[in-house]
């Protein structure tokens, strides 16, 4: 028996998860250098206490909570149903389990990896749902799964990216076409990829989360013929990011006379608060102010396309590792 560990980042199951999810979040200093290492977690306290409350009226937007833990476990359930599917028709050897890890809410790490090996299994495809590879992101998850099965007989094999994967680009091109399909046939549609934004050092010190992400989207114009920029969101924090942000870019293409922008969350595979929130809410009232229509890509969650792309990968790496054949 394989497991697959799909790697996530978590979000809060509830308005009071969210302060405790924050504090997760900004202790870790893949993300994010808050001063000297000893000062890491007191300013992560001092943060998640003052962001706490305007973070929580975000979530009560969206449902009171995020999303990610359930659709992430519908992700792992159906690629589970897949890899069956596919060992039932001849096509796979191997039996495989799927299971949900996220770094920084429940189930943690360190809760999913002890429940694997009492189950007996002790191969696993570590499966990051980060497409582009980052250190703050797969890197951080990684190095947490490292850790917590360091002390165990388990053979990891970290699968850290599939930016450029053939199955993620067809999945990703089809939820663009139907993004486009929305606007009336003559609106003249302009594309914005809007992926999660990282400190600006990481890049300069080698991280090639910029690299990839600009590969996925080249992919995509090989495919789909249209204007499109790319613009980054999600940023917090005292430090420079990666440049332009999406507000700004808002600007800037109704200054260009954009008026019908299809938003690509290009770096997100679920719905989350980045989506249901930055997007759908507040980008969306920025862009009607500036006379633009704004509307987004239906997010991969479940598609069939993309959770055929996971199996495919999967069963790439195992047979990389020659667990199966």
């Amino acid at each position: 028996m394989i497991g697959v560990l799909l790697l996530n980042l978590g979000g809060p199951d509830s308005l009071a998860a969210v302060r405790p999810f924050l504090y997760n979040l900004f202790s870790d200093r893949e993300i994010i250098r808050l001063g000297p290492s000893f000062m890491q977690k007191p300013l992560a306290h001092l943060i998640s206490t003052l962001r706490h409350k305007k973070t929580e009226s975000y979530y009560e937007l969206i449902g009171g909570k995020s999303p990610i833990r359930e659709i992430t476990a519908a992700q792992a359930e159906a690629l589970e149903a897949e890899l069956l599917r596919r060992q039932q028709a001849g096509s796979l050897t191997g039996e495989f389990r799927t299971f949900v890890c996220m770094r920084y809410w429940h189930p943690l790490t360190e809760e999913v990896v002890p429940r694997i090996y009492d189950e007996g299994i002790r191969k696993v495809i570590a499966l990051t749902l980060y497409p582009h590879y980052s250190v703050a992101t797969t890197g951080s998850s990684v190095s947490k799964l490292n850790e917590v099965a360091g002390g165990l007989p388990l053979e990891v094999l970290p699968i850290s990216s599939w930016y450029d994967h053939p199955g993620y680009i067809d999945a990703l091109a089809e939820k663009i076409r139907d993004g486009i399909a929305a606007f009336p046939s003559d609106a003249g549609v302009h594309l914005l990829f809007s992926a999660h934004s990282l400190p600006q050092k990481f890049i300069e010190d080698g991280d090639p989360y910029v690299r990839h992400i600009t590969a996925t989207i080249s992919a995509i114009a090989q495919r789909i013929r249209i204007p499109y920029d790319l613009s980054y969101q999600s940023k917090s924090g005292p430090v420079k990011w990666l440049e332009p942000s999406t507000d700004e870019m808002l600007h800037t293409l109704a200054a260009r006379g954009v008026r019908n922008l299809l938003v690509v969350p290009v770096s997100f595979v679920s719905d989350h608060i980045e989506t249901l929130f930055e997007i759908d809410i507040l980008y969306k009232n920025m862009a009607e102010g500036l006379g633009m229509v704004l509307k987004r890509t239906e997010s991969l969650n479940t598609t069939p396309l993309f959770i055929s792309a996971l199996a495919d990968i999967a069963c790439e790496g195992a047979r990389k590792a020659k667990w199966i054949i």
